[in-house]
């Protein structure tokens, strides 16, 4: 009996032990050397690819000034052509009419004005001799010619328009370029372009010279700048990179794509791009101004936030911060953050804020 007693005495003594063993406080210092790093400012290097279109350097849809048929048309599709060339004639025979008529008329009022000036004259000369002419006489003679000679000034103003639109059923090219559409052949009547259902007759391209128009999302507008150099690529030229230097931005954002163009100027002498192409655009991001760099080890998160922890008296402190750009293995942040706070490299939630932990400068 005495024996059971004392099994019993060592059991309880036992678990009294294990009792007091399992209520020793917890720590929640880490013993162990962190990695840390003094954080400072930088800059980030990194791309960006979008898509942009090539376009002709000039375009213009030609279109009839006059209504009239199409006499003669000197060009076709994929011709080569000069500022100044004449590209087609139109036929207006009421056109050609109203010119003869206007020349006609212009020729009579030129014979009835020579006619009162010679007659004004004549009488100015005769009347230096007193008594010969008038006073009345003189007067109406030079009424008659003025009269005569702004008649005449009208009618060179008739003509002149006559001829003018006379010069409209010529059809020259205004830059030099490529026909890249014809809509029209000789015999067909076209009418002024204020007509909304027509097609332009002809469609001229300035070739030899392009613009990469591409659309800079809003979030990477402040990385770009005139001057700045990108580089493109087009599928039907595997391999090839082109460069190129940004000439124009917009300076607003459309209201569709929240996007601002850029446009790049393009020699093409050899026509090796051509208008429509569609251009893989690769864009260098830098930023202007400098910002904390991190690598991506020393940011982490939980279901509340996004931070970093920060090192203060030996002490972990939870920063939140929000993400820039990165890379492969760094990244912007932003956050209440500044020069020469130290960082833990391999940020972890199990390291609690208010934590006493342990540092080695990495």
């Amino acid at each position: 009996m005495k024996s059971y007693h004392f099994i019993i005495c060592l059991l309880i003594a036992g678990l009294l032990a294990s009792c007091q063993s399992n209520q020793q406080p917890t720590t929640v210092s880490h013993p162990t050397s962190i990695p840390v790093f003094a954080l400072k400012k930088g800059t980030l290097n990194t791309t960006m690819s979008m898509p942009g279109v090539l376009q002709p350097y000039q375009t213009v849809d030609l279109y009839a000034k006059e209504n009239g048929f199409i006499k003669t048309m000197t060009v076709d599709v994929g011709s080569q052509v000069h500022k100044g060339q004449l590209l087609m004639t139109l036929d207006a025979p009421e056109m050609t009419a109203a010119l003869t008529q206007s020349q006609e008329d212009l020729h009579t009022k030129e014979a009835i004005y020579r006619g009162s000036k010679a007659n004004y004259d004549r009488l100015l000369k005769t009347s230096k001799t007193p008594g010969t002419i008038s006073p009345n006489d003189l007067d109406m003679a030079h009424a008659k010619m003025s009269a005569d000679s702004s008649a005449l000034l009208a009618s060179k103003s008739a003509y002149q328009q006559s001829a003018d639109l006379k010069n409209y059923l010529e059809v020259r090219a205004p830059f030099d370029g490529v026909i890249s559409s014809r809509n029209v052949y000789p015999g067909a009547y076209v009418t002024p372009s204020d007509k909304s259902s027509n097609k332009s007759m002809l469609t001229l391209q300035e070739q030899s010279k392009l613009r990469l128009v591409v659309d800079v999302p809003e979030a990477a507008i402040n990385y770009f700048s005139n001057k700045d150099t990108i580089h493109f690529s087009v599928k039907t030229i595997p391999g090839k990179q082109f460069a190129a230097v940004v000439n124009r931005m917009a300076g607003s954002l459309s209201n569709e794509m929240r996007s601002e163009q850029m446009q790049m100027d393009i020699p093409n002498k050899t026509k090796e791009l051509l208008p429509g192409m569609f251009a893989q655009v690769t864009l260098q991001l830098t930023n202007a101004q400098k910002t904390f760099i991190v690598p991506q080890s020393a940011v982490t998160q939980n279901s509340q936030r996004i931070f970093v922890i920060r090192v203060l008296n030996h002490k972990a402190q939870w920063v939140g911060v929000k993400k820039g750009r990165e890379t492969t293995d760094s990244l912007e942040v932003y956050g209440d953050l500044k020069n020469g706070d130290f960082l833990i490299n391999n940020a972890t939630d199990e390291i609690k804020s208010g934590a006493m932990v342990n540092t080695s400068e990495k």
